[in-house]
């Protein structure tokens, strides 16, 4: 996809006129920072938070299934999400050693996600690649944005603090619901989550997901099996996503805030619809298979974010 020429001549007439040398320095900034984002010590520990990463999907999914089947998780009640897969980690012994290492893991991989920004900004100053360049890097930091958040409540619950994912959400939509245009901001907020489970869809779909493992390295017989969970993994996040972003547009046409409860509150709102002990069930298995997806790409990591 590219741009029209009419809006390409005119990016390109500005381009023209930022002087050569803040562009050079620009560029060798952007090398030094690189130089960094690539050190094999960085990627070690990117692979630790990919582990992470596939550790929390496996937790979600089998508190998604202990909701389905209405069993005891034994983690005083935690939430099938990501806070809840974390705080279950916390309960266990050596748990808050474990979300440290897990937080500076997470940590890790966000600056690593950022640092392909690097890779691909230089395709913005050139004609024909600036919106598959401009997608891709807002893609990169979207990834560094949420192993970000997960790294910032992980390391919460390892220095013994408290967080609550679904009461946060609803603090949120009830403070935007009292300000004007807050459920504008609200709606737009949700449809954007059903986006984004539309193009996790898409990926899983197409497998686009497997241009993130290094297929080189990994052996043949295990490509079929990656593409296989990790389809699976993407189409049940999908669904998730959907879910909680359809709660999240309810809760602003409605001013109902009790609806607005993020991932949690999508899965449970799936296992009360009709045959949904086993919807539900799917959904967590499909977490669990994106955890393995997760666990694969932690052990075969490739650089390269393309769609």
């Amino acid at each position: 996809m590219t741009l029209p020429p009419a809006v390409e001549r005119v990016l390109d007439r500005a381009q023209s006129r930022i002087p050569r040398r803040w562009l050079d320095r620009a560029r060798a900034a952007a090398d030094r920072v690189r130089d960094v984002t690539d050190h094999p010590w960085l990627e070690r520990l990117a692979q630790v938070g990919l582990v992470a990463y596939g550790v929390v999907h496996l937790l979600i999914g089998w508190l998604a299934f202990t909701i389905a089947w209405r069993l005891s998780p034994g983690t005083s009640g935690a939430d099938a999400d990501q806070a809840g897969a974390l705080r279950t980690l916390a309960e266990r012994p050596g748990g808050l050693v474990l979300l440290g290492v897990i937080g500076l893991g997470l940590l890790s991989l966000a600056v690593w996600q950022a640092g392909e920004v690097l890779r691909w900004w230089g395709g913005l100053l050139r004609a024909g690649r600036r919106v598959h360049a401009a997608f891709v890097c807002a893609k990169c930091i979207a990834k560094a944005v949420v192993y970000g958040a997960l790294a910032g409540i992980a390391l919460v619950f390892a220095v013994g603090a408290h967080y609550d994912a679904t009461e946060s959400t609803q603090e949120l939509t009830d403070d935007l619901l009292e300000v004007p245009g807050g459920a504008v901001l609200l709606v737009a907020g949700g449809l954007a989550v059903v986006g984004v489970g539309g193009y996790l869809a898409w990926r899983g779909w197409t497998a686009g997901f497997m241009k993130d493992i290094d297929l080189a390295a990994a052996p043949d017989r295990y490509e079929p099996v990656i593409a296989a969970v990790g389809r699976v993994g993407y189409l049940a996040k999908a669904v998730a996503f959907a879910v909680a972003g359809g709660l999240v547009v309810w809760a602003a046409v409605t001013s109902d805030v009790s609806t607005a409860t993020g991932l949690d509150g999508a899965l449970n709102t799936i296992g009360a619809v009709p045959t949904g002990q086993w919807l539900l069930t799917a959904v967590a298995a499909g977490f669990a298979a994106f955890g393995v997806y997760a666990l694969a790409r932690a052990r075969y990591p490739d650089r390269d974010p393309a769609t």
